[in-house]
């Protein structure tokens, strides 16, 4: 006991020592100036950007929002700096509700005008706030009838796995949504893009959840999709006995080779090589070319070769011929 209050005496003796006294005064007169300098400031008068969220209410069951039904405004705003407080970061704004009933006259699309929407706004302001301009300036509805139509989703970017390694299959999840849109939208639709995607230096499968691309007026659903990117290793391989055909022969004759058969080199992947096979690949030899260019050899080339391979070449390009007549 006797050395607590020993503590007190000597904190007391500290805090109330005429050099202490001194500092308390000056922190007291800091503190009360720094209040009077804050009264000044937030009475002048500013201009701040507030965010302000829209939603659009009402929507009848049977017609579908082919804009966002959320939808945010960046209104600038003018008034003393303690109101504008309020609006950025206490209760000053609310979600403006647009009444979809009110406003979507047209056939598929409607524009709420600027003027209208600060009209809104203003409802929910104070009486000395001024509106000094927003963005957008205006508001587009699209909509429709449940009109849509099943289209493929694709991906877009610059996705590239390790050195030594390919992207050899591409899924996704699910490979085709649902679009909702005007009829001259729907007509011009083919396919849906993913939002750009940026990946490098992966070996294993690669699987990313991603949005698509927004196009004004069009809705998708889903509007988010899985992409898996599989990938294999390169490996450069070699097929033998690849029969040379004779094409646009004429009838009654028949080209011989020498050789007859040929082997191709290429690039895949080593999955991917074990199901492939010599009759996967189409080597030719056109007569046509043969009766322009005649020579004692005639040139072969590669018409056909199986998906997921890359730079196939033949190990020669010329061969010896005879036609003969059957």
């Amino acid at each position: 006991m006797g050395s607590a209050r020993d503590i007190m005496q000597m904190v007391r003796k500290f805090l109330f020592s005429s050099v202490n006294r001194e500092f308390l005064t000056f922190l007291f007169f800091l503190a009360l100036s720094g209040v009077f300098w804050l009264m000044m400031t937030l009475n002048e008068t500013y201009e701040r950007e507030v965010e302000i969220p829209v939603r659009i209410v009402n929507v009848p069951k049977n017609v579908v929002l082919t804009s966002d039904e959320h939808d945010t405004l960046k209104v600038t705003l003018r008034d003393k700096g303690l109101t504008l407080l309020g609006y950025l970061y206490g209760e000053g704004t609310r979600t403006l509700s647009i009444n979809f009933k009110t406003y979507a006259k047209g056939d598929g699309y409607s524009v709420i005008p600027s003027a209208e929407l600060q009209r809104l706004i203003y409802q929910q302001l104070s009486a000395s706030t001024k509106i000094v301009g927003s963005k957008p300036d205006r508001l587009e509805l699209y909509f429709n009838y449940g009109m849509s139509k099943r289209v493929p989703v694709r991906w877009t970017g610059r996705v590239i796995p390790e050195q030594l390694y390919f992207i050899s299959h591409v899924e996704y999840f699910p490979d085709s949504v649902s679009v909702y849109a005007s009829k001259q939208k729907l007509d011009s639709i083919r396919v849906l893009y993913t939002e750009p995607l940026n990946y490098a230096n992966f070996r294993d499968t690669l699987s990313v959840s991603c949005r698509l691309q927004k196009i004004k007026g069009v809705k998708a659903v889903p509007d988010k999709i899985k992409v898996a990117f599989h990938t294999d290793v390169l490996t450069e391989e070699s097929i033998k006995d690849i029969p040379i055909k004779g094409v646009n022969m004429p009838a009654g004759k028949v080209l011989r080779t020498f050789p007859s058969k040929v082997t191709v080199r290429f690039v895949t992947g080593v999955s991917q090589f074990r199901s492939i096979r010599p009759e996967d690949f189409v080597v030719v030899a056109d007569y046509n070319d043969i009766k322009r260019n005649p020579s004692d050899k005639c040139s072969i080339r590669l018409k056909s070769a199986p998906n997921g391979i890359s730079r196939p070449q033949l190990n020669i390009s010329q061969v010896d011929y005879l036609i003969e007549e059957e």
